[in-house]
Parts: C-alpha cells; sequence; structure tokens
C-alpha cells in the first residue's frame, strides 16, 4: 500500500508525508517538531519510523524542525550541496552519517521507494520539488515556484497525486498590506505561483491518469482556499475538465493533515 499526507502546507510551513509498503519519508519539516509528531499520531504514524526526510529548500517554512527530527530520532536528510550549503548554521549539528546529497534529475533509491529531484525556479540557493515513484504511482510536491518551465511540466505531468502551489491570487496580493519589495519577490520569476496559474499548468498536463491534486502553500494574506479553489477550477473547467469527476481537487491545509490519498489496497 502507498500513502500521500500532506501534514500542513501553508506560507507558515510545509511538511507532506509519503508511505510506501518498506518506507516512511517526509518531504519537508518546515513547522515544530512536536507539530509534526502530532501531525503524523494523528494519522496513525510515528516519528521513529521515518526513513529519511528530502529537503525542498532552506527557507524556514520547510526545514524549522528538520535538524530537531534528524537528532530525536537519528533521521537521515537529503538535500542538495546547494540547500546544505544554504542550511549551514540554521538547523544544528547533523550527524555525518545522517548529510546525505542529492542531484536534480538523479533518482535516488531508498529501499522500495525511488525519489526523483526536479529544480524549481525559486529565490533559494538550490532549490527543488520530488517525484516519488512507489509500486507504479507517481507523486508529485512542486511548490514555490516563480514560473513554469518545461522542467517543472515534466514532473508533474501523468502524476497520479500532485501536490501543487496555489500561493496567491494576484490581485489580492496587488491590493494587499505587503511592502512593494516583497510584492514584486512574490510576482516574480523567482517567486511564487499564482492561483491561475496553477490552474493553467493544470490544464495543460492533465491526463486522465491525475485522479487527486491538492492545492497547497497557500498565502494567508493574499489569498483564501475558496479563492484558490474556484479560480482553478474555473480554469479546469474551460479546458473541459470537471473538479469532482475528472479529478479531485483538495486544498491542502495549514495547520493539520488535509486527507490521505491510498494506493493499492
Amino acid at each position: 500500500m502507498t500513502k500521500f499526507c500532506p501534514l500542513v502546507s501553508g506560507s507558515s510551513g510545509n511538511s507532506i508525508f509519503i508511505k510506501s509498503e518498506g518506507t516512511n519519508i517526509l518531504i519537508d519539516a518546515g513547522v515544530s517538531g512536536k507539530k509534526i509528531q502530532d501531525c503524523l499520531k494523528s494519522i496513525g504514524e510515528d516519528c521513529s519510523q521515518l526513513d529519511a526526510i528530502f529537503i525542498t529548500h532552506e527557507h524556514t517554512d520547510h526545514i524549522k524542525a528538520v535538524g530537531i527530527l534528524s537528532r530525536r530520532f537519528d533521521i537521515p536528510l537529503y538535500a542538495t550541496e546547494g540547500t546544505w550549503g544554504a542550511m549551514e548554521g540554521l538547523i544544528g549539528n547533523i550527524d555525518r552519517k545522517n548529510r546525505k546529497i542529492i542531484y536534480s534529475g538523479e533518482k535516488t533509491q531508498l529501499n522500495d521507494m525511488v525519489l526523483k529531484p526536479f529544480s524549481i525556479p525559486h529565490d533559494a540557493a538550490e532549490p527543488v520539488g520530488y517525484s516519488v515513484f512507489s509500486e507504479g504511482v507517481k507523486m508529485t510536491v512542486a511548490t514555490d515556484i516563480g514560473h513554469v518551465d518545461d522542467v517543472v511540466k515534466e514532473a508533474v505531468a501523468d502524476s497520479d497525486v500532485l501536490l501543487l502551489e496555489s500561493n496567491h491570487d494576484i490581485e489580492m496580493l496587488k491590493r494587499g498590506p505587503y511592502p512593494y519589495s516583497l510584492k514584486q519577490r512574490i510576482l516574480g520569476l523567482y517567486g511564487h505561483m499564482a492561483n491561475n496559474s496553477a490552474g493553467s499548468l493544470i490544464g495543460e498536463v492533465f491526463s486522465g491518469r491525475m485522479k487527486n491534486i491538492f492545492l497547497g502553500h497557500l498565502s494567508a494574506e493574499n489569498n483564501t482556499p475558496d479563492l484558490a479553489y474556484s479560480t482553478v477550477t474555473e480554469i479546469l473547467k474551460k479546458s473541459g475538465i470537471s473538479a469532482g469527476k475528472d479529478v479531485n481537487i483538495t486544498l491542502a491545509q495549514r495547520h493539520c493533515p488535509s486527507g490521505i490519498v491510498t494506493f493499492g489496497i
């Protein structure tokens, strides 16, 4: 059995749990260690059973607990060389044997699971998203994306389950309280993905295989769950894709697990 569950997702913190028959991993751990443990417990899982944490990039909302969890449960951490360099001094001492380097575009085998990191356009040292393969299932985590390029399209395509960034509504961001420099960063080529861009990307790569999509990493100030959902589903409707019929669209929750997608039951 394969299991995919966003534990928390938003500008305040991100973490995704993925389980196969023989492997348990997190992608990111951007809230407190206690919060991660509580979220896992709520879905019947345990931090002590984690085989690895795979890190997308060094921003706090993705790495807050990675050092704590690695030391507490002796968990290996996987990240690019650039991310490791940027994390120095942020996550505390990590045992040498738990410092693992991954490379964008190169697959990493972990027990019965294969992970393929892919480059993402974001203002971090060497950021990646992940496609995870297990028992014939493809699961993809693609957030913190300033613009969609061919690498992102290829990674997202043919995913059975996808967590895709739907960070902000452009007009809401422009009218909002953020300083001009921050607005420009978010809207820039290495910022974050807007609702309409998420809808357009899904419409472009959609296939019958893609049955479960989580919209994640929503901004608390520049978006709402209803607005993200309605914007994306309206764009899909224009492409002849019906939410609820052709694909399940779920809003990844900010502070708690968002529901579990399972395969192979």
